[in-house]
């Protein structure tokens, strides 16, 4: 088996080389979307996947035109088993180099209850953690056993705090974290990287229809930009925009109180 000290960075291939196959679920998103046309271009086969056919199909001829070859499924997460057997008939076919975990429900708690819904906490614990780890940890033991590859998980900056009104979201959120870093940990000596984002707001579809303030905004092909980036450079951990990892060391220093009143603060107001 292939060992290294420093996993090497994840290099997308010119017309010298091989084909680069990325995986991306989540596709029909707008931040999958984003990252698929980011990628898009010759050399590279692009495996999209997603919830939503039609727009699975409209971005599919997107990259094709990019130059890009490209196959899309239609793949329920949640049926976890299906996905790892679906994610690793892909990986036989063609290995995969580059997999990026982008699906995820950032739901909250309805307006007149007071504690969010046990079937909602039960299918983001699925949709956030448990699916998209198991199918890293599927993905990532078949990367260690070619000596290479990466692995990108999408987090949220939510993570970092106990929101009242989103536990289920930012506890799913901090699992996923934990879980990367000691997947990351576990992998990096035989060639492979593991690398966890965690955004801020996203300016997507999905997005706009969670109420409250959404501060610095980013683009979805600019998040894309800064995502490829990170993992081209193996890096562990990227979260952006940068004021919130100043936030991030601002929930860990502040007294127990004051932290409590500024996170009830934040709920969006009752209907």
């Amino acid at each position: 088996m292939a060992e290294r000290t420093h996993p090497a960075p994840i290099l997308l291939c010119n017309a010298a080389c091989a084909e680069t196959h990325i995986l991306i679920t989540g596709a029909s998103g707008g931040l999958g979307g984003a990252l698929a046309r980011h990628y898009a271009k010759s050399g590279v086969r692009l495996a999209l996947w997603g919830r939503d056919m039609p727009r699975l199909e409209s971005l599919a001829e997107q990259c094709r035109a990019a130059g890009a070859q490209v196959a899309i499924r239609a793949q329920d997460i949640t049926a976890i088993d299906a996905a790892i057997k679906a994610l690793l008939d892909d990986d036989s076919a063609h290995a995969i180099d580059l997999a990026l975990f982008a699906s995820g429900r950032g739901d909250i708690r309805a307006p007149d209850d007071l504690v969010e819904d046990a079937g909602l906490v039960a299918l983001l614990g699925t949709v956030n953690f448990t699916a998209p780890a198991a199918m890293a940890a599927a993905l990532g033991e078949r990367m260690v056993q070619r000596g290479r590859g990466g692995i990108v998980l999408i987090g949220s900056a939510a993570g970092f705090h106990a929101l009242p009104f989103a536990a289920a979201y930012a506890g799913t959120k901090a699992g996923l974290a934990r879980f990367a870093d000691a997947l990351r940990l576990s992998v990096r000596r035989h060639g492979v990287t593991v690398t966890l984002v965690s955004p801020g707001f996203i300016d997507t579809a999905a997005g706009r229809t969670v109420p409250g303030p959404k501060p610095l905004l980013i683009a979805p092909d600019v998040m894309a930009a800064r995502i490829a980036k990170a993992a081209a450079r193996g890096r562990a951990h990227l979260i952006t925009p940068w004021p919130f990892a100043v936030l991030r060391w601002l929930d860990r220093l502040l007294p127990t109180p004051l932290r409590d009143r500024l996170l009830l603060s934040l709920a969006p107001p009752r209907q």
